[in-house]
């Protein structure tokens, strides 16, 4: 039987759910956009192969029977009210990243899907590639020995425009800044290769948006029990070169895909172990690859979990997990402080509002515009690079 959707959002990112839900077939039919600007969701609305309906308003659909899955597409901020809403209307929820805008309210969108007994899953879509999938499996063989160094560069560009955009670039609607809403991606990624960190250390800057009060550059430090992980959150680099490194005992693996081995000759240095390179290749080159990928492919799984057929991939146990480890590195920049984990309830950073408190502004917002013209995802060196 056909599960009938719901979008709450008519952005770019919106688009890529549509897409999606259009991959997996007849599985699913889109019934409704919904949109502050009507005109938006009209235009999403007229590209999709079901031509939903259209509404300005989500308390216009919170009650309608014949609606099972929402997607929400909306700011950071709108997260935890719409997902905890429409959880409790009997709806399952996927949410898009991040999560929300704060542990506290992670915490009441995972009560109210306990409450319901409905699948919350958060999008995590890098989860659902092939590439990183592989080497998920590589490290769960413990082919490269146990990880020592772990390098992540999530490295995006975006112009000076790009927080003229009403809720971008400020604490209260955004959230954070590239950590949060760009490298989100990476991290959620370390998380579910590595876990989380015993303590984190972190900076961070604004470095070429004066129209921003959030960061457009981080640098974190986490500390495991027996590793060392770097993340570079940006979006200042050209080229937008994206990357995880994982530095084992035996070997280095990285996506994009790549592998080195070492042996040590009799004095210490360094020569190759094309033996142990060709092993691990081939492991990788023969898992089988996912039936969807990316957005499809985290839908698929939650519409699996529906019927009872798979276990959800990516609950809101795990969104909250990237969160955390989020709030630690806005935390250790924000009062220059290695900080411990796991944050408990009575931390200052637990709350949106103890969050908004502290950090700092780095400059104020100075533009601002509904909508732009165009509304498209970036494209560097032929790759479309999808973000919001």
């Amino acid at each position: 039987m056909k599960k009938r959707v719901a979008i709450i959002g008519a952005g770019m990112i919106a688009n890529a759910h549509i897409r999606a839900y259009e991959q997996v077939g007849d599985m699913v039919e889109i019934v409704a956009i919904v949109d502050l600007y009507l005109d938006k969701a009209k235009a999403l609305a007229d590209s999709a192969k079901d031509q939903p309906d259209v509404f300005a308003d989500a308390q216009e659909i919170l009650d309608r029977e014949d609606i099972d899955i929402v997607s929400v597409c909306t700011p950071p901020y709108t997260h935890a009210p719409l997902a905890v809403a429409f959880l409790d209307a009997g709806k399952h929820v996927i949410v898009e990243k991040p999560m929300a805008a704060s542990l506290e309210e992670c915490d009441r969108m995972i009560e109210a899907a306990e409450r319901s007994g409905k699948k919350l899953s958060i999008i995590a879509q890098n989860r659902f590639h092939d590439q990183w999938w592989h080497m998920k499996d590589v490290l769960q063989e413990q082919l490269i020995g146990e990880p020592l160094h772990i390098q992540v560069d999530s490295a995006w560009w975006r112009g000076h425009s790009y927080y003229d955009l009403w809720w971008r670039g400020t604490w209260e609607k955004e959230g954070g800044g590239c950590t949060l809403n760009h490298a989100v991606h990476h991290i959620d990624m370390l998380q579910w290769y590595m876990g989380l960190p015993e303590e984190v250390t972190a900076v961070t800057a604004n470095v070429a948006h004066d129209n921003a009060e959030v960061e457009d550059l981080s640098v974190a430090i986490l500390s495991y029990k027996k590793a060392l992980a770097t993340v570079t959150s940006s979006v200042v680099h050209h080229g937008e070169e994206q990357k995880i490194i994982v530095q084992g005992e035996k070997a280095k693996v990285s996506v994009p895909w790549s592998v080195k081995a070492t042996l040590s000759q009799e004095n210490g240095f360094p020569k190759a172990n094309p033996e142990l390179e060709e092993e691990i290749s081939s492991f990788y080159n023969d898992r089988p690859s996912l039936v969807h990928t990316g957005h499809a492919g985290q839908i698929y799984n939650v519409l699996q979990s529906i019927d009872g057929n798979e276990s959800l991939l990516v609950d809101g146990k795990q969104g909250r997990n990237t969160l955390e480890l989020i709030t630690a590195i806005y935390k250790s920049a924000t009062t220059k402080q290695a900080v411990r984990l796991p944050l408990d309830r009575n931390d200052d950073f637990y709350t949106r509002a103890g969050l908004l408190a502290a950090v700092p502004h780095f400059y104020e917002k100075t533009n601002s515009v509904d909508n732009f013209s165009k509304d498209e995802p970036s494209t560097v060196s032929g790759e479309t690079k999808q973000n919001r």
